[in-house]
């Protein structure tokens, strides 16, 4: 996943994304644990994918912030 892949979504589907890239990031900690866990990599990836959704959804704040100012 890019940030450029997340910009064009709205709000809701950037919530939605991040509450998805959490419930995996759960399962994986839960699998790590547990000793199940193959794919070790995609822990890495999912953490950054969780940090470019929250990123991208900063930028959205901001602007929407800053337009609201100028009216």
């Amino acid at each position: 996943m890019h940030a450029g892949d997340l910009r064009p979504k709205s709000m809701d589907q950037l919530i939605e994304t991040l509450e998805d890239l959490k419930k995996e990031q759960f399962n994986l900690r839960f699998q790590a644990a547990s000793g199940q866990l193959e794919n070790t990599v995609r822990a890495r990836e999912v953490r950054r994918d969780i940090a470019r959704v929250k990123t991208v959804m900063n930028e959205k704040r901001r602007t929407d912030a800053s337009v609201a100012e100028g009216s």
